[in-house]
């Protein structure tokens, strides 16, 4: 699935520094979210969309990296 494949590149760009996990909702599919240190970083349901390509891959990495020197 997306979601894993998008799980292993941000394991492999943050080695042992995210928890990652998946959770499905009954009321709607879709819904892909991205909060580190208790802050939202990403949110498909809020217009980010899915990180579907390389740009918003790059986004999302340079968003998780100033959230955890926020930390």
């Amino acid at each position: 699935s997306q979601y894993l494949q998008l799980k292993k590149k941000l394991e492999d760009e943050f080695p042992g520094c995210l928890d990652i996990c998946g959770e499905g909702t009954p009321q709607a599919t879709g819904f892909f979210e991205v909060m580190v240190a208790g802050k939202l970083v990403h949110s498909k349901k809020r217009g980010d969309g899915y990180v579907d390509t390389e740009s918003k891959f790059l986004k999302l990495v340079a968003a998780v990296k100033a959230a955890l020197a926020q930390g």
